[in-house]
């Protein structure tokens, strides 16, 4: 059990010792995080544990899928959380994020109550400057409308509001702010350029940062046990159900945030088998104009990955 926790400990840059020791982390480089090349778990002392293998199997299986679609371009990383394995293609290359850049807006939004500096129960106001079309409802109430922050973020996820999204945003501080905060988390490719809808994909990220994400959310450390359970629960109500979801089986639960414009689709989060198993999962695909067979893809991806990961977790790791 002991060895077990520290394998969910992942990423020594976020195993900190408490939510505000979190704002004073120092950027640092890609091999103290997530790398293809060196998988690292670590654990609260600070003692690594290099651990995991590229998923060579289930690359070559992917790759074949891709040969099929070469009209797309995707950007995919996996991690099982049991063993460090992971799936690695094209997981640093640069992506518009669509709705996907809410994920890490919505955790910087938990860390940040975790720290004292918002309240869960306070009031926003949508302002003019807060409306954005797409995604959502809340943009059809009267300018000067009140809202619960909890009501906001939720609608964020779980519908994708993008009204809500830019009035967490502004109430973060703006994307300046996030910004240097996503940089402390050790994201390279994740960056807020405008609010939403952003319909030209200015805003960027990477499959194997959304992954970062998630990690985060995984480390005990990262949240306290209250935030991290409405995360969870809030990120399981997600209703776009059309991509990973897609391709789990009967019984598996994905908490999770999807993105979607048209010329590209992304969905990020944690998955739990029925046997127990969990990985960290993130995919980003560039495609033909509106094209829904990049949706396919992304099914097919996940069943791929599922089936390989779907077995009963191990008493101990073997190496």
């Amino acid at each position: 059990m002991k060895f077990k926790f520290l394998l969910l400990s992942l990423l020594s840059v976020v195993l900190i010792s408490s939510p505000a020791k979190a704002q004073k982390t120092a950027s640092l480089s890609n091999t103290d995080l997530i790398s293809p090349e060196n998988i690292q778990l670590v654990n609260p002392g600070n003692t690594s544990f290099p651990v995991g293998k590229e998923m060579s199997e289930l690359n070559a299986e992917v790759k074949v899928l891709m040969a099929r679609y070469k009209f797309l371009t995707p950007g995919i990383f996996f991690l099982d959380l049991q063993t460090g394995d992971y799936l690695n293609i094209n997981g640093d290359k640069v992506f518009p994020a669509a709705s996907t850049i809410k994920l890490p807006i919505f955790v910087s939004l938990f860390q940040e109550i975790d720290a004292g500096r918002i309240k869960l129960d306070e009031t926003l106001v949508m302002r003019r400057q807060h409306l954005a079309g797409g995604s959502g409802n809340m943009r059809f109430s009267r300018v000067g409308t009140k809202f619960s922050l909890l009501e906001t973020a939720t609608r964020m996820m779980t519908i994708s509001d993008n009204t809500a999204t830019n009035m967490i945003i502004d109430r973060l501080g703006g994307k300046t702010v996030l910004n240097k905060q996503f940089h402390t988390w050790g994201l390279q490719n994740t960056v807020i350029r405008n609010w939403l809808t952003d319909v030209n994909g200015t805003n960027t990220t990477s499959a194997k940062d959304l992954v970062k994400v998630s990690a985060l959310l995984t480390n005990n450390n990262f949240l306290s046990d209250k935030s991290r359970f409405q995360v969870m629960d809030i990120m399981r109500r997600c209703q776009n159900r059309r991509l990973l979801p897609s391709g789990l089986g009967q019984g598996a639960t994905i908490a999770h945030k999807t993105g979607t414009l048209r010329f590209v689709i992304g969905d990020a989060g944690i998955i739990e088998t029925p046997s127990g198993r969990r990985y960290l999962a993130g995919i980003l695909v560039r495609r033909p104009h509106h094209d829904k067979r990049a949706r396919d893809f992304v099914r097919l991806v996940s069943q791929l990955v599922y089936k390989r990961l779907d077995q009963p977790q191990l008493t101990q790791l073997s190496r």
